[in-house]
């Protein structure tokens, strides 16, 4: 029997998850096992996988053990794997879109960067490839939709290998110790911080080298002041980053970092050493999207126990607009596929690997992903069940900070967050305006 909790249908505002039963059957041979690798022949198809995950972590080394599955049954299909930093991604698939050298399938932004490699016809329109391949009912309707909507419509160009809300994560064994609760606004989050931080324990553990986590805690604090639409009405030019309620929330951030509740080097952490920081109990709490179940799940990284992994929503703030059942929704970092390296051989080989991925990815490492699930384990992980618990309550979800960004904007953004939160004469309107600059400039460009 499945667990109740688990037959529950993912509520989101437009979109309604369902879990159709998709195909299990695996390739193998007669007796049970993959065809032992032949050596492979001079016109064998290679299928590059470029991503900034380490193929041995999550998403990344479910679809490598399935491609390794694949290709031993077919040697002429070699699948190889290639991890490039995060801060260099995307500026690597740029250049590689640019030169029209894109590998078979790559990770990626999946809001204004990815618009830019549709609008170049770089990218494979994976709804109609799916739908080709008679495996359309493999992907989850409410995930496409989401997806389809950070593409403003134009069409499903990533797979959802996640689906994700972000929020605090924190050491409920911490908390208890200090006899602190669950934050509801951002003054009481705050105020524990302080506590963490006078008792000699790092409040927040956060990737400053990695930049995107800053832009992330800046964010949080707009749609909980402005509203979850804050960055849609920028993207459409109805609200300014100069507005009052973004100034108050890059100062908010900022403070953060010159207090040291980020540590003192938090520009050198890289997102590796900050969830080790949260899981060793070094770090009190930990803002991040529930992609890091893989971590929080996996007893060798995880010290402090997964019954010590506690979650909050972001916290209310003085005359805010948000509600603390409005969460940023994503599908994590999606993977998207080149069209001008798309041939029938990677077409079965992407029926093979991504039929088969959604249960792979749930029985193995308990990630809550867009592909649906045939059999929800019984003893998949409480941190994986609470999620989807929280998912279920979304009311409405929220674009990340940088999702309608263009590249160039994008890129300011992370590179300027760095100095937001170590430089004090570097000031909040400083760094806004000079991505609000940068936003218009994008929009007469574009003719907008």
């Amino acid at each position: 029997m499945r667990q109740k909790g688990w037959k529950r249908l993912i509520r989101l505002p437009v979109f309604l998850l369902t879990l159709p039963a998709i195909s299990a059957l695996l390739l193998t041979s007669c007796g049970g096992t993959p065809t032992p690798a032949l050596v492979p022949s001079d016109d064998a198809t290679t299928i590059l996988y470029l991503s900034s995950n380490k193929e041995n972590e999550g998403s990344s080394r479910i679809i490598s053990e399935l491609a390794r599955e694949y290709q031993n049954a077919h040697p002429s299909v070699r699948y190889k794997f290639e991890n490039v930093s995060e801060s260099d991604l995307s500026q690597r698939v740029q250049l590689l879109a640019a030169s029209n050298d894109l590998p078979v399938l790559f990770s990626y932004q999946s809001g204004k960067p990815l618009l830019d490699l549709i609008a170049s016809n770089a990218a494979l329109d994976l709804e109609r490839t799916f739908a080709e391949l008679g495996m359309a009912d493999s992907l989850n309707p409410a995930a496409v939709e989401l997806l389809k909507a950070y593409a403003e419509g134009k069409g499903l160009y990533a797979l959802p290998l996640e689906m994700n809300i972000e929020g605090f994560w924190y050491n409920k064994a911490l908390f208890a110790k200090y006899g602190l609760q669950e934050p509801r606004t951002w003054d009481e989050m705050l105020a524990a911080a302080e506590t963490f931080k006078r008792e000699g324990i790092q409040p927040f553990a956060v990737a400053g080298k990695e930049k995107w986590p800053i832009t992330r805690l800046i964010n949080a604090y707009a749609i909980r002041k402005l509203g979850v639409d804050a960055m849609e009405k920028v993207d459409k030019g109805d609200l300014s980053l100069a507005n009052s309620g973004f100034v108050e929330a890059a100062d908010a951030v900022q403070r953060m970092g010159l207090q040291g509740y980020f540590g003192s080097r938090v520009n050198t952490i890289d997102m590796g050493t900050s969830v080790n920081l949260f899981l060793q109990g070094k770090a009190a709490m930990f803002y991040m999207g529930s992609w890091q179940l893989r971590a929080f799940n996996d007893s060798t990284q995880n010290k402090i126990g997964a019954d010590n992994v506690g979650f909050f929503s972001i916290p209310l703030v003085r005359d805010g607009r948000g509600s603390l059942d409005e969460y940023p929704v994503n599908a994590g970092l999606t993977t998207s596929f080149s069209k001008s390296s798309y041939t029938p051989e990677v077409g079965d080989w992407m029926k093979y690997v991504f039929e088969r991925y959604g249960d792979r990815a749930m029985s193995e490492l308990g990630m809550v992903t867009g592909f649906n699930v045939k059999d929800v384990p019984e003893d998949a992980p409480p941190l994986t069940k609470m999620v989807q618990s929280k998912i279920g309550e979304v009311t409405k979800g929220a674009l990340w900070f940088e999702a309608r960004f263009s590249t160039k904007a994008q890129l300011l953004a992370w590179d300027n967050a760095q100095l937001l939160v170590t430089s004090a004469g570097y000031s909040p309107k400083d760094y806004l305006g000079e991505l609000q600059r940068q936003l218009e400039a994008d929009r007469a460009t574009e003719g907008r």
